[in-house]
């Protein structure tokens, strides 16, 4: 497989943009298998301050909300699994792991207070995984989003109209309720434009009395959004990097890419991919403008992607300096300079801790994802945690302390 021709450059746009590849796929019944094991865990959802760890089955979850939906009168098209949980079940990769657990609703949205009656419809079901011993009554949708909400985003304009709930999981493993009406952009990369439509497999679960076997189970559809499928798994089990018109993905993709980096990505088209790392950093830099909001996003970006993998987070500031100090065509020279300097200081802190954490000092510093030491990458340690300098991003040494 590796020696396809579909890897080259000008293979994949001819694919791309002749529209006459198929998107969609059936599972097998090792992929269906693997699905229902991902909807029939139990995924915890940890409350704030003292408000109890909800223990969530997915299935469960995704048929109370289908029936409330039925029940307020939203026409739902189909419940699908997105993201990198759809790639996990599409993946030949044995030790691939997913993150978050994407699920999108397709609803009809006719009014933006569609939106608001299905944050209160999902907050209602909430209740239901409360232990039994918890007065319920006495606990408002206000109180339930302050507790287990991470992210609450909704979108209504001319091109998209959609809502998001976040639920919490310390681990990182968010369960995301999308509810869409309509959505321009539904991928960042190929690797990750997968859906898997829910609604046969939730059926056979209503309505069979014989359990799933090789030679009984649902028909179960993938869809790939990139618009090719055989081209997208071909990426997804080869490990390659590949999109289009990241200028329309709102942070341009970015922090995503280099996140497929650090996971040993490789670009499918090595001639086009800094012409789009262009594009990703001017779209990153036109919805991320200031230094606060940069400083936020990435927190927030490496909390939920690298929980407990400190050696990750470096590696991933190290690569992300890298494509922002090589690509970035958008920004005055100081505004340059100044986000570079926001990640060295946020790279040096993820360094003290690991220091501290191993109990090690020395003036090498840590290894770089490619294995050339801390100073190859342009800094300075002195061999106390009192000074840390960058040599080669500015034309003098600063400090980030």
């Amino acid at each position: 497989m590796a020696g396809d021709t579909r890897s080259c450059c000008s293979g994949e746009r001819a694919t791309v943009s002749d529209g006459a590849a198929t998107q969609l796929r059936l599972l097998d019944y090792e992929q269906v298998r693997k699905l229902d094991q991902v909807l029939n865990d139990v995924v915890p959802i940890h409350g704030r301050g003292n408000f109890p760890t909800l223990q969530i089955c997915l299935k469960s979850l995704v048929q109370m909300v289908r029936k409330r939906l039925s029940e307020e009168g939203i026409p739902l098209r189909d419940v699908r699994l997105n993201g990198s949980t759809a790639s996990y079940i599409l993946s030949d990769e044995s030790a691939f792991c997913y993150n978050d657990l994407d699920l999108i609703f397709g609803v009809s949205l006719d009014s933006a207070s569609d939106l608001q009656r299905i944050k209160d419809m999902v907050l209602d079901c909430l209740l239901d995984f409360l232990p039994c011993d918890v007065r319920k009554e006495r606990i408002s949708p206000l109180t339930l989003k302050d507790a287990y909400v991470q992210k609450l985003v909704k979108i209504a304009n001319e091109n998209d109209r959609w809502s998001l709930i976040s639920l919490t999981n310390n681990s990182g493993r968010n369960v995301e309720l999308k509810f869409v009406d309509r959505m321009r952009r539904q991928f960042e990369f190929s690797v990750d434009s997968f859906q898997i439509v829910l609604d046969s497999l939730l059926s056979f679960y209503e309505h069979s009395e014989v359990e799933m076997t090789q030679h009984f189970y649902p028909s179960v559809i993938a869809e790939s959004v990139y618009g090719d499928f055989p081209l997208a798994l071909f990426h997804l089990h080869n490990r390659l990097i590949a999109t289009r018109n990241p200028e329309e993905i709102r942070g341009g993709g970015l922090l995503k890419y280099c996140n497929l980096l650090v996971r040993e990505y490789n670009p499918a088209c090595h001639a086009e991919i800094k012409s789009l790392e262009r594009y990703m950093c001017s779209r990153f830099f036109i919805d991320f403008s200031d230094i606060v909001q940069q400083q936020q996003k990435l927190e927030k970006y490496l909390n939920n992607h690298f929980v407990g993998d400190e050696e990750a987070k470096y590696r991933y500031l190290v690569t992300l300096r890298r494509v922002i100090q090589e690509s970035t065509v958008c920004l005055m020279s100081h505004e340059r300079r100044q986000t570079l300097r926001l990640i060295d200081c946020m790279a040096y802190n993820i360094y003290c801790g690991l220091q501290h954490r191993n109990q090690v000092m020395n003036s090498s510093g840590p290894p770089s994802p490619n294995g050339v030491l801390y100073p190859g990458q342009g800094y300075f340690y002195d061999g106390n945690s009192s000074s840390f300098f960058i040599t080669n991003a500015y034309p003098t040494w600063i400090s980030c302390q």
